[in-house]
């Protein structure tokens, strides 16, 4: 097998690592006479208040570095590879897989799918647990990695394999009880199928995952996307509001046992199912701190809150009269428009319209803002008055590029639309911020 070599990209200034003289384009080969492997490896090895560090400098030189340091602290190395391995892709066909449903054309990296656990702890990233081998649970173990955020989507071990459509999907549910055993922490995911694993197969799996409280301390709930590219695919039904109600109240009853016995609510349904049920969105206390709000749990209510006070703070502020549009997708434009009203309240001199934006790329459908598309934003906005500003949700963008899903830059945008562009992060702070204050 080939040997990684992990190279140094970046060293952090006034860290250890630059006192060291470690230089990018070095290559650590080892840590205390251990081949490092991955990121695993070299996080647990660098535990420690005294280790030997092998540096493989780029002239040839062969360095052991003797280094004293606090047990936790860092050496301060961006490595080439964030991962320091290969990407594991995934090995399932899940009926219910998103990248499945995408339109062919777009950019290459949109259709690669990881199951990599490294990416759990790394990333938040949600794995399947079967692309874990024997050796990876061992060491998540020996080096009490956690939290572990896994895709159950069904504790029926049959089901499961029909729905990853892979064959050891079933048995791959014996490891988050080995995790357990060893007291590491978990959250779970189940996305929800209608007339699949919903209803009294979801009544099971929330009864397996029950027994392994307190240790899972979180499991979303979440419904399947569905965009209109599914030909050939496992044919899916439309969610309704009659299933909504019924889902709320099934996770609600599993609240009430889970915090009357552990202190915890343990299983959250996503905004999604509030909105189409016409309930009430729960109260911050019931989101045990948010932990799934990357899931969708909980994400209306941290904004709205976070909203309230940064609004509050900011009622005397001294503000420039202009006219701003605010973009939002479908399921979010009433909480949007809610908030700009209380903004204009408060600040008559700013005008604020929010547009809800249909998405025609992915089908009508997908209503979330995240995946709304340039094209699609720009289309809808360049026959009406947008004002002085338009504001887009970071979540448009990509994580690391002023990039659309359809690949129009930002700057393609704003060369359509004639206008200034803010980018607004996903809290409640900086939306009151970005319309008091040009950004």
């Amino acid at each position: 097998m080939k040997k990684n070599r992990h190279i140094v990209e970046q060293i952090m200034p006034d860290s250890i690592a630059e006192e060291m003289e470690i230089e990018p384009g070095d290559e650590i080969v080892s840590i205390n006479g251990e081949e490092i492997e991955d990121i695993f490896d070299y996080q647990f090895l660098c535990e420690s208040d005294y280790i030997e560090v092998g540096v493989l400098k780029q002239n040839g030189e062969e360095w052991l570095l003797e280094i004293d340091k606090d047990e936790d602290e860092d050496l301060g190395i961006k490595f080439e590879n964030g991962l320091m391995d290969e990407y594991h892709s995934c090995s399932n066909k899940c009926i219910f897989c998103f990248i499945d449903q995408m339109p062919p054309g777009m950019r290459p990296t949109l259709y690669f799918k990881d199951d990599d656990a490294r990416l759990s702890f790394l990333q938040g990233n949600y794995v399947t647990l079967t692309n874990m081998s024997e050796k990876d649970v061992e060491r998540i173990i020996r080096y009490n990695l956690s939290p572990i955020n896994i895709s159950f989507h069904t504790t029926n071990p049959e089901l499961r394999c029909m729905m990853l459509n892979n064959r050891f999907a079933g048995a791959a549910l014996e490891k988050p009880k080995r995790f357990y055993e060893a007291g590491l922490t978990m959250n779970g995911q189940i996305v929800l199928c209608k007339g699949i694993n919903d209803h009294d197969e979801l009544e099971r799996t929330l009864s397996d995952l029950y027994e392994l409280l307190p240790h899972l301390q979180s499991v979303s709930v979440v419904p399947v996307g569905v965009t209109k590219y599914r030909e050939g695919l496992f044919p899916m039904k439309a969610w309704d509001k009659e299933d909504a109600e019924y889902l709320i109240d099934q996770v609600e009853r599993w609240q009430k046992k889970a915090y009357e016995e552990y202190g915890i609510h343990f299983v959250h349904a996503s905004d999604e199912w509030y909105i189409n049920a016409e309930r009430e969105l729960p109260e911050a206390e019931r989101y045990d701190g948010y932990l799934q709000i990357a899931n969708g749990v909980g994400m209306i209510r941290s904004m709205l809150d976070e909203f309230e006070e940064e609004l509050k703070h900011n009622r005397d502020a001294k503000v420039t009269p202009e006219k701003i549009t605010i973009v939002s997708g479908v399921l979010m434009h009433p909480y949007i428009k809610l908030m700009a009203d209380r903004v204009m309240k408060e600040h008559p001199e700013k005008n604020v319209q929010v547009v809800p934006v249909v998405n025609k790329f992915f089908g009508e459908s997908i209503t979330v803002t995240g995946l709304l598309t340039g094209q699609d934003i720009a289309e809808t906005l360049k026959s009406l008055d947008i004002g002085d500003r338009v504001l887009i949700s970071e979540n448009i963008l990509k994580a690391d590029e002023e990039i659309f899903l359809d690949d129009m830059t930002l700057s393609e945008f704003r060369d359509i639309l004639q206008v200034k562009i803010s980018i607004v992060q996903s809290n409640g702070y900086d939306f009151v911020d970005c319309i008091l204050y040009e950004s």
